[in-house]
């Protein structure tokens, strides 16, 4: 609260309590800023009588000039406050907009999963493991030699050409199977039994799976460029192909959870086997009851290729197969489109958890 002088006490008072109404009239600070102008702008009201004292005498300039610099402390004061609540009253509605209800749930936090193709390699190796074979990884980007020429690969075979291959610079490309791993390897097995062979002594049979990706010239609702294969080698001295049915049958079953599951070898040529038989699998219920459907090739070892991996097949042999993974998944869990697995769609992917 401030005394004026009797002098223009009335107008001064009149003038400071306008301005505090007018200020609290404001609810927003750009309007109070147009109304703080009115009172103390350049051309303001308070302004102007501070101008006026230039025609006064001395005596009434230090008079009226007190007065009116309390009424100018007045509005003043007045402005302050009210830009005060203006921004105390813009801070609550934003705390109120952002208030947290700390009671309420959590956001629940999705778990991710494994990929169906994992989820089926690593249920081959595990099948294949707890039959006693070794699992073996290798270069996706191979020589000529262990993907087609140890494998008995004839030079003008359709598989070598740039049509189903895909070739890299340095005489390299992307394997076409994981059979090279198989032949490296037995290779490294025999290497590191040679002496027992030497001395004419037996060594411990070849047991292996061969996952992982593998790559061809090639893409549609079946098949992919890059896709998954499965091969596995077993080779002894008395390994027939009635151990190669005992063995797939086994897996199969194990495999689909089906002890019902109908195998069926059919003859076929691959340059890697003699004899060749693909196998085709039937179940006896479900969607595709009845139906045969082609799951995997296979054979005896042939002669040259046991040559290839440093051993005598007069005295060795066994059966390979080639399975793909990427197709066992799709039988085990119903899917029809081979191109669902590399689309990366969370909606189909997370099924599968």
């Amino acid at each position: 609260m401030f005394i004026f002088q009797k002098t223009h006490m009335t107008e001064l008072e009149a003038l400071v309590k306008e301005a505090q109404e007018s200020f609290r009239a404001c609810d927003t600070p750009v309007a109070l800023e147009n109304a703080k102008a009115q009172y103390l702008g350049k051309t303001g009201r308070v302004t102007a009588l501070t101008k006026s004292l230039a025609s006064l005498d001395i005596e009434a300039k230090k008079t009226q000039g007190a007065a009116i610099n309390l009424a100018k402390q007045a509005i003043e004061d007045a402005l302050a406050s009210r830009r005060q609540d203006l921004a105390q009253a813009e801070l609550d509605v934003q705390l109120k907009a952002e208030t947290l209800d700390v009671t309420l749930p959590a956001f629940a936090h999705s778990r991710g999963g494994l990929h169906p193709v994992t989820l089926s390699l690593a249920r081959i190796e595990h099948i294949f493991q707890s039959m006693g074979f070794a699992v073996a990884q290798g270069p996706e980007i191979e020589t000529d030699w262990f993907n087609f020429t140890a494998l008995n690969t004839p030079e003008d075979h359709p598989a070598r050409s740039m049509h189903d291959t895909f070739y890299v610079e340095g005489g390299y490309l992307l394997r076409t199977h994981t059979s090279p791993m198989q032949i490296r390897h037995a290779m490294a097995h025999v290497q590191s039994h040679r002496a027992l062979l030497d001395a004419g002594q037996s060594m411990p049979d070849i047991r292996v799976i061969a996952p992982g990706r593998t790559y061809r010239v090639d893409s549609d609702a079946t098949h992919s460029p890059m896709f998954h294969q499965c091969e596995g080698l077993w080779i002894g001295e008395n390994i027939s192909f009635k151990d190669l049915k005992v063995v797939f049958t086994d897996f199969c079953r194990t495999f689909f959870e089906n002890d019902e599951l109908v195998l069926r070898f059919r003859p076929s040529f691959f340059p890697f086997t003699e004899p060749s038989a693909e196998i085709d699998i039937q179940f006896p219920e479900g969607p595709l009851a009845g139906r045969w459907l082609e799951v995997a090739g296979s054979g005896q070892v042939h002669p040259q290729v046991i040559r290839n991996m440093g051993l005598d097949p007069e005295h060795h042999m066994g059966f390979a197969f080639g399975m793909g993974p990427d197709r066992l998944t799709m039988l085990r869990y119903g899917v029809n489109d081979l191109r669902l697995f590399f689309e990366g769609d969370l909606r189909f992917l997370s099924q599968f958890r």
